[in-house]
């Protein structure tokens, strides 16, 4: 990885190896919260914090999806606005930190308040969820500063690697304090689950901590540090004007749009994974935890493989090659029928599902302009997130109307055909053209 990086102006500040790993470390450090979220969370809500009062935890399930729907359309709204808002101030490090330790913080408030006030658990999950969501826009925004052409693919890729490493292990970690939780003096399945979120916050904000002790935003400071009130209404009428001249950015918006839909496609390929082996190949609960176990850890190779593709075949190729891999997948559902079968498919997601991501984020990275990286990525958190609801919505119609999980998830490949079909229109030279068009000069002040 390059030592000395140049900005889009030529003059770009020094960085290093330490640097770029105390960046990637903090992906190592959210992942617990994503692993964490789907398995004890879940499980927490639907089983201990609503299931007494609800008869069974149907209703449960539902208000721990209601609750993470509600985090990430709150998460897309104020993404752009914060970021702009980073960017007037150069205080992306200081609203990563706000977020990351606060989301942190929030984890081990909920761990802390007891299962019998249920709706502060629930609040408390909202809270920690868009204070996840929202971190992923700062720590984002950082990738174009630490990084150039040539090690954009390789920096991005890291930091996905390092995720899923640090997703697996305290998953297992929590997972066997509730397997072992009587020996450990954990009676109840109540408190091993709140040992498993309370081990999720301390993960998260621990190892948060080399992130924001080496982080430096990048470029001139402002003459005079805006508050809040005053930032924030300044960041709204940036991000107004931005979206007014988007056609100055056209291949960046191009992708966004691109990236809306097929990211949709393969979020819901790994939120209904398990639904899809439940109801075709009646896999057991042990079986879906050793699967995403799996998923886990070869999803770590699998994101430093695209990064050296990406490397050396160009970004928009292997991003073109993991979208036709996803189509592939979502055929081969079509007819798969043994266990054995699935486990493969699940190590070839593995390879892809990273990767995907990092290509993306790194071409993201290509074409954001530099002085208005918190405000782009807030558009990129924004275009991962504004349609969340539609690819659940319509694996859940069509398992339903059909009876069918195979017809669900074959359903999905038009959000594949269509966001491939756009992304396949972006020059992502021309668009790093355009970003270095806009050259300092177009900095928040």
């Amino acid at each position: 990885m390059s030592r000395n990086i140049h900005d889009v102006a030529g003059n770009r500040h020094p960085s290093n190896r330490a640097t770029v790993w105390a960046w990637a470390l903090y992906d190592w450090a959210n992942s617990a919260y994503s692993t964490i979220l789907i398995t004890v969370v879940m499980l927490y809500i639907s089983q201990v914090v609503l299931a007494p009062r609800y008869a069974g935890d149907v209703w449960g399930k539902t208000v721990y999806a209601w609750s993470i729907s509600a985090s990430m359309v709150l998460a897309a709204v104020l993404s752009p606005v914060l970021g702009a808002m980073a960017d007037v101030n150069r205080s992306k490090r200081r609203w990563l930190a706000l977020t990351a330790l606060g989301g942190a913080s929030v984890a081990l408030a909920m761990a802390a308040v007891p299962p019998n006030w249920p709706w502060a658990v629930v609040l408390l999950l909202v809270l920690t969820s868009l204070c996840f969501e929202l971190s992923l826009g700062f720590y984002n925004a950082f990738l174009p500063e630490i990084s150039d052409e040539r090690t954009v693919n390789r920096v991005s890729a890291l930091g996905f690697a390092l995720g899923y490493l640090g997703g697996a292990i305290p998953l297992v970690l929590a997972l066997g304090v509730v397997f072992f939780g009587r020996t450990l003096g954990l009676e109840t399945l109540a408190s091993q689950l709140r040992v498993g979120i309370a081990l999720m916050g301390l993960w998260w904000g621990g190892f948060s901590l080399p992130a924001l002790w080496v982080l430096r935003d990048r470029g001139p400071p402002p003459a005079k540090r805006q508050r809040l009130v005053a930032a924030a209404a300044r960041a709204a009428r940036e991000v107004a004007t931005t979206l007014r001249n988007i056609r100055q950015y056209r291949y960046l918006a191009l992708f966004l749009v691109g990236f809306l839909f097929y990211n949709e496609g393969v979020q819901t390929v790994i939120s209904q994974a398990s639904v899809f082996g439940q109801h075709e190949l009646h896999l057991g609960t042990m079986e879906l935890i050793a699967l995403v176990l799996m998923v886990q850890f070869l999803a770590l190779p699998g994101a430093m493989l695209v990064g050296w593709l990406s490397d050396c075949l160009g970004q928009k190729s292997t991003l073109m090659g993991c979208l036709a891999v996803w189509l592939a997948l979502l055929l081969a559902a079509l007819v798969v029928r043994s266990k054995v079968e699935f486990w493969v498919m699940g190590g070839i997601v593995a390879m892809v599902m990273g990767g995907t991501q990092s290509v993306s984020r790194a071409i993201m990275g290509m074409m954001t302009p530099e002085p208005r990286t918190g405000e782009f990525f807030g558009f990129f958190n924004f275009s991962g997130k504004a349609t969340s609801f539609l690819g659940p919505n319509l694996f859940g119609w069509v398992l339903l109307l059909s009876g069918s999980a195979r017809a669900a998830v074959f359903s999905l490949v038009v959000f594949f055909i269509l966001g491939g079909a756009i992304a396949a229109r972006v020059d992502v030279a021309r668009g790093r053209q355009q970003a270095l068009a806009s050259g300092p000069d177009s900095a928040v002040r």
